[in-house]
């Protein structure tokens, strides 16, 4: 019997119960921050000889220098020419789709002169150089590859330093090939939170990048979060999440599939129906306990269902929708008669897949947008990555003489009223020459 907790509206906790099932702990525990503490301290004092010590505890890495650990750019070539045709036809399509769409997310410099003659503007810029953490442990990501790296390509960066944890020296040739295909400029075999700290601080072999990208485990979070500020970040990523709204005329199988794949990512992952037919509920629940021994990763969709999962009542579908923006979710299907009405009424989700025939798994991989979306609620306040994470935005002002009177006078009414008498002084001395 498949176990997973039915929630409805009409229930007098309803909201309060959907507060609990969204409510999520990082993992930061004291154990966690002390531990990160302690190897971010040591890798910024001791440089590669921390490194080295942490890859031989950590992933049973014995190498007599970091530059050992630094995967040479033949192995790349190797590994994407030993792929079998269907898997480096597919990787080079998911690649062109993805490029293709964050090309329309270019920004461009721009400028204008305003009535005194002033040239005003913002000049758009790339990064210098990122850092691009690929996960590894559980599964092998090269999608995550070909996500973090090709807005950064796109964008302009100069330099693209990949790390990858690689236990027992072993990177998956996938992981290897998306790099050699989405156009890392280097990779190294570090993982953990000694990879980030490598990456924000620099060390003899690891040069330090101006941000680091990509998900991780709880330690990766948070070396994440305690570099930042040194180094730009991307987001603290949660587990995995999907909320699917359905009218109730969709394949059972088909909801029931949608929510595995979100599931079998992790026992933290969560995955969630919303309908306001409770059949259809039903329906659903019996095609997961049919389709779930299918699976490889019964076990962990298994879990991820019974501590997170819910099957939702709702009176209708706008009742659907108020759901939808509470929890916010990281990804958000629309299986339902008018998808593109009732996107309108959508105000916080990472991705929206709009329609029966769009599941998230396609987002996952090849659709187009980036599949590195705010997690745990996050997308009430940021976006999925893309270009515009790697390109900065500088503002422009070049004054007329003319012009620096005009605004001169205004600046130091304000200054003044401040108490600035420099910052007023300086404003007016410009229009006294004049």
């Amino acid at each position: 019997m498949l176990e997973i907790t039915r929630l409805s509206t009409t229930q007098p906790d309803f909201w309060a119960s959907l507060e609990r099932l969204t409510d999520w702990d990082d993992g930061a525990t004291s154990r966690v921050e002390e531990a990160v503490a302690e190897i971010i301290a040591r890798v910024r004092g001791e440089g590669d000889a921390a490194l080295l010590e942490y890859s031989a505890r950590f992933d049973r890495l014995d190498a007599d220098s970091v530059a050992d650990l630094e995967v040479p750019a033949e192995a790349l070539d190797a590994a994407l020419a030993g792929l079998d045709d269907a898997e480096r036809k597919a990787l080079e399509a998911a690649a062109e789709r993805v490029r293709g769409y964050h090309e329309h997310q270019l920004g461009q410099s721009w400028r204008y002169t305003d009535e005194y003659g002033n040239v005003l503007g913002q000049q758009i810029t790339p990064l210098a150089r990122v850092g691009v953490y690929v996960p590894g442990g559980k599964a092998a990501y090269p999608s995550s590859v070909l996500m973090n790296v090709i807005p950064a390509r796109v964008a302009g960066v100069d330099e693209i330093i990949m790390v990858v944890p690689a236990p027992d020296g072993e990177v998956s040739p996938l992981v290897l090939a998306a790099a050699r295909i989405a156009g890392v400029h280097r990779v190294f075999r570090l993982g953990g939170a000694h990879a980030v700290a490598a990456l924000a601080y620099g060390t003899e072999t690891v040069p330090p990048v101006d941000k680091i990208v990509g998900p991780g485990n709880a330690y990766v979070a948070e070396a994440k979060r305690r570099v930042f500020g040194r180094v730009g970040i991307d987001m603290v990523a949660g587990p995995s999440e999907i909320l699917v709204v359905c009218d109730g005329q969709t394949d059972p199988d088909w909801i029931a599939m949608d929510l595995f794949s979100q599931a079998e990512h992790d026992e933290d992952a969560r995955a969630v129906l919303v309908c306001p037919d409770p059949i259809f509920l039903d329906q659903v629940q019996a095609a997961m306990e049919r389709l779930l021994p299918e699976m490889e990763r019964s076990e962990i969709i298994r879990t991820s269902l019974r501590e997170r999962g819910a099957l939702i009542y709702v009176r209708d579908l706008a009742e659907a929708a108020e759901v939808a923006n509470a929890i916010a979710p990281e990804h958000l299907e629309l299986s339902v008669v008018e998808p593109e009405r009732m996107a309108a009424s959508i105000r916080h989700a990472g991705a929206i897949f709009l329609g029966r025939h769009t599941p998230e798994a396609l987002g996952d991989y090849c659709a187009g947008p980036n599949h590195v979306l705010p997690t745990s609620r996050t997308a009430r306040f940021a976006s999925p990555l893309g270009v515009y994470d790697f390109q900065k935005r500088t503002s422009l002002v070049h004054c007329s003489a003319s012009g620096a009177a005009s605004l001169g006078r205004v600046a130091s009414a304000l200054a003044r009223g401040e108490g600035l008498t420099a910052h007023a002084r300086s404003a007016e001395m410009r229009g006294e020459e004049s």
